[in-house]
């Protein structure tokens, strides 16, 4: 159950954020309490569904109260995030670290047609199109701990992607290029995710200007010339590494060839490299500083499998002073990312359940999440195996924790009111309106009698 009064941890996260925020986007009084009711909701519920908080809370607030409170109180939710990614960053004394770029998809409801950025995505399950979101998350890494700092939604061009499908058709009916339509220009509202990534990159070196960044992680998507010279625009010295595709093509002298073909005659020779400063593994990888035709710029490029894998993946950094090792090492950093995706579908709420229509109904509830995440730094145990330089402990057993100790500050709750038994029957009273017992739809009983008739008949 959700008590009124939040965890020490949580209450301590806000007071924190409230100073980080300034006088200026200072929270009310009535906008403290309600995030706090908000983040303790998503720890109970793993959701952020007001109908949800409202039986949680045993109807402390209702669905109406908290939804009213979500669309128009005047809470300055363009610096919540930042806020507490400075807060955080400062009380640690942060001041270096890694940025991972990456995108997630999250799938949604057929029904869900109001959702923001709402849009066909491919499932790489069953490799079909669910409805569903791609958020773009700017991951900042550092050797105490791993926090999200932005995001930003991505949704394709419609005006593209309708000209795509139907160019496809055409192209198949053998019609001639000159007699199909000319590609539309994109329009600026559906920026490509490497300009998203882009702009997240611009907004915390403006914002966060007194942190170094020593390198840049990204998948295949982002490793484009573009993506890797405006980096170097907004950090001169920065490493950029990213994968690029086998058949990416490479001049080495006067000669062109793919990636793929290049390496198929140079596989490299067997390393031990220490992955993500843990133990050493055994990898096999070859690198050579090669012109990148795309790029029209010479780039570090190492082909690299791991022990127990036949296929090579292939890197590119931008900085050519780095060796083999030190890039590999250092893109091992962005497996990180994946273990954050991973915790935040499963205990932050917003993955599991999105209700919210238009662009403030998820870019909000997503606000609420990524604070649910950096409020575990304030953790008692955290905070003391950070300060002991020791591993932290796991989001989920984190909040496993919390939710125990929820619990016993509920029933301390009961024991410590002025008549407890009265409490508990007062509790049993309202139980049943605020647990009601729906109908339900795979049993016959109390249907029009038509089907049991029918059933009797066949008996």
């Amino acid at each position: 159950m959700i008590d009124q009064e939040p965890l020490p941890f949580i209450k301590a996260y806000l007071d924190h954020l409230q100073e980080s925020l300034g006088s200026t986007h200072r929270l009310s009084r009535c906008q403290y309490i309600w995030l706090a009711f908000c983040l303790m909701g998503i720890l109970i519920t793993n959701s952020i569904a007001w109908q949800k908080f409202e039986r949680a809370s045993l109807k402390i607030y209702t669905k109406q109260a908290l939804s009213k409170m979500f669309r128009w109180s005047k809470i300055s939710w363009d610096k919540l995030l930042v806020s507490s990614v400075q807060m955080i960053l400062r009380k640690y004394g942060i001041k270096n670290g890694t940025l991972v770029v990456d995108d997630k998809d999250l799938s949604r409801s057929k029904n869900a047609e109001h959702l923001h950025a709402l849009h066909k995505i491919k499932d790489k399950k069953t490799g079909g199109y669910v409805l569903g979101q791609n958020i773009v998350v700017l991951y900042l890494v550092t050797e105490k701990f791993c926090i999200p700092v932005s995001f930003e939604f991505y949704a394709p061009d419609p005006v593209l992607s309708a000209w795509t499908k139907d160019n496809k058709k055409l192209k198949k009916q053998g019609v001639p290029k000159k007699d199909r339509p000319k590609e539309p220009d994109r329009s600026a509202d559906y920026p490509k995710k490497y300009e998203i990534a882009l702009k997240l990159l611009r907004g915390f070196s403006e914002r966060l200007s007194e942190i170094r960044i020593n390198c840049v992680l990204a998948d295949a998507l982002y490793g484009n010339g573009v993506f890797i010279e405006e980096i170097e625009k907004i950090w001169p010295s920065v490493q950029v590494i990213t994968q690029i595709r086998a058949n990416q093509k490479i001049r080495v002298g006067k000669k062109e060839s793919a990636c793929k073909d290049y390496f198929r005659s140079y596989q490299g020779w067997a390393h031990a490299v220490s992955i993500r400063g843990q133990k050493n593994i055994n990898v096999t990888a070859g690198g050579a500083r090669m012109h990148v035709c795309s790029h029209n710029k010479k780039r570090f490029i190492i082909a690299l499998r791991y022990e127990g894998e036949t296929e090579y993946r292939y890197l590119i950094a931008s900085n050519l002073t780095w060796n083999m090792k030190e890039v590999i090492q250092a893109y091992s950093l962005r497996w990180y990312i994946e273990v954050f995706f991973e915790d935040w579908s499963g205990y932050c709420g917003f993955c599991s359940m999105a209700k919210q229509c238009g662009v403030e109904g998820s870019e909000r509830p997503l606000i609420l999440s990524l604070l649910f995440d950096h409020c575990f730094l304030f953790h008692f145990r955290q905070q003391l195996f950070i300060e002991n330089k020791l591993p932290l402990a796991t989001l989920g057993s984190l909040v496993e924790k919390s939710r125990f100790d929820a619990l016993c500050h509920f029933i301390k709750r009961i024991i410590y009111s002025e008549d407890p038994k009265q409490y508990l029957r007062h509790l049993e009273e309202i139980s049943d309106d605020i647990f009601p017992c729906n109908p339900s739809k795979k049993h016959l009983s109390g249907l029009n009698g038509q089907m049991e008739s029918a059933l009797r008949t066949v008996a």
